[in-house]
């Protein structure tokens, strides 16, 4: 049996209280140094967890791409922002630590899918939001200890770009489920917008914009029809660089749902590329 080319192991980057917060690392079997993504995973913020993009994270590291695939705090425990000060003290863990991985430190980008999009994305453009970089690492590395969570590229897969939109869209589809889960996280509607990547940009905040990928499904109705535009025109013209590919007829989800299909292998080789090309490998 021929051996995985990458290897997995979980690590703690930050504890609350006696809680320590997990993360999966996969680092390729290649020689190093490696570029990595941090991974933040959908759920409708309250369910998941550090392997639940498994196929993402795997083709990846076969691919030469180290991986940091995180749990982090979630509904009844906490509501919003809570779970985007995890992300960004992720970020700056793994920023701090890569040299003991193999990982250039400088090419430490980040990736999320659905409501895990939202989160990352609002860490990646606010990575100096007081909120947000409330955390301080307890363990570090000692070439990068100041490291921030600035990141050079981002890619967004599905990503609840406007949480307040989706929530007015659930409500009229009377979709409970999605209802209860913007309940769970966010703390009233007012949160929404302020935690809303879309809104950030259409308010004219100051934001980090970094390289952006953005993948999307035509057939998901998961999220308005026009998320995916709506953001990349936003991004586009604040200044930002971001590339949006939409995947004919499928759904939510679709990479995780059926990593072997031909849109599901596109998209991953389209992520491979995106980060080879930011980093300098292609």
């Amino acid at each position: 049996m021929s051996q995985p080319a990458y290897r997995a192991f979980d690590v703690v980057y930050h504890i609350h209280g006696n809680s320590p917060l997990l993360a999966r690392l996969y680092l390729p079997a290649s020689p190093p140094p490696y570029p990595a993504v941090v991974e933040v995973h959908g759920g409708g913020w309250t369910s998941n967890d550090r392997l639940s993009n498994k196929a993402i994270h795997e083709a990846l590291a076969q691919a030469g791409i180290a991986v940091m695939s995180i749990d982090f705090r979630m509904p009844p425990e906490v509501k919003y922002p809570a779970s985007i000060a995890d992300v960004n003290v992720a970020i700056r863990w793994l920023k701090s630590n890569a040299p003991a991985f193999g990982i250039e430190p400088n090419e430490v980008g980040a990736l999320g899918t659905s409501s895990g999009g939202q989160q990352l994305l609002m860490a990646v453009m606010k990575p100096f939001d007081a909120r947000y970089a409330s955390l301080e690492l307890a363990e570090h590395g000692t070439a990068h200890a100041n490291a921030d969570a600035t990141v050079p590229y981002v890619i967004a897969c599905w990503p609840v770009a406007d949480p307040l939109a989706r929530y007015h869209m659930v409500k009229e589809r009377k979709n409970q489920r999605l209802i209860d889960a913007h309940h769970a996280y966010w703390p009233d509607e007012a949160a929404m917008a302020e935690g809303s990547p879309q809104l950030v940009l259409d308010r004219g905040e100051a934001a980090q914009l970094p390289p952006a990928l953005l993948l999307q499904g035509t057939n998901d109705d998961n999220l308005p029809a026009d998320s995916a535009e709506r953001f990349a025109a936003a991004y586009a013209k604040r200044g930002g660089e971001i590339h949006v590919e939409k995947f004919q007829g499928e759904p939510h989800t679709f990479v995780s749902r059926d990593p072997n299909s031909d849109a599901s292998r596109k998209a991953l080789a389209m992520i491979v590329d995106f980060v080879k090309r930011h980093t300098g490998r292609a």
